[in-house]
């Protein structure tokens, strides 16, 4: 009766389907991949970088139906059904850079920039959260990722300014207003 005693489920390859990027795209994983493996190996978006491997790091961020989670943590068969996001979702249909990136280009809030995908998407959630963050819910907000270059200034700098010019488009008269 060898071999009835249990399955071999490690070994087994499922198929996971969920939206990535804004596209349904289905995947197969065994049971011990993680996300960033399947996003990586798989899809072939290098934006998710694995760094500590115990999700201290940020650099494996990704938004999972929109909140930032450790790509490295996250089984790939549980991604099932959800919305996940990473930061080549950040840019429009025609390859345009948004507003976040465009912040992180301005002030060259990176030197590596091995960090700088955790850094963004993290942004992107905090901006959705916290339109009107100061820069202490900034620096708080954005403390679960680390970037060993020290960028930490650049960065700051990055997200304060992306809120102010937002903040000014937000106070811009329209033409319904004249």
């Amino acid at each position: 009766m060898e071999g009835e005693v249990g399955t071999n489920v490690v070994g087994e390859a499922l198929e996971v389907s969920f939206v990535l990027n804004g596209r349904a795209t289905t995947v197969r994983a065994r049971t011990h991949h993680t996300l960033v493996d399947v996003l990586r190996d798989q899809e072939h978006l290098y934006g998710v970088r694995e760094g500590c491997g115990v999700g201290m790091c940020g650099a494996c961020t990704v938004l999972v139906d929109g909140e930032p989670q450790s790509g490295c943590l996250i089984l790939a068969v549980s991604a099932e059904g959800r919305e996940i996001t990473t930061v080549e979702g950040l840019e429009d249909a025609s390859g345009e850079l948004s507003d976040i990136q465009d912040a992180f280009v301005r002030h060259t809030a990176f030197q590596c920039s091995y960090c700088t995908s955790g850094f963004l998407l993290a942004t992107k959630r905090l901006l959705e959260e916290i339109p009107d963050a100061s820069p202490h819910e900034v620096k708080t907000y954005l403390a679960g990722n680390l970037c060993r270059c020290g960028s930490y200034m650049k960065i700051l700098a990055a997200v304060t300014d992306l809120l102010e010019r937002r903040r000014t488009v937000a106070l811009a008269p329209t033409k319904e207003d004249a």
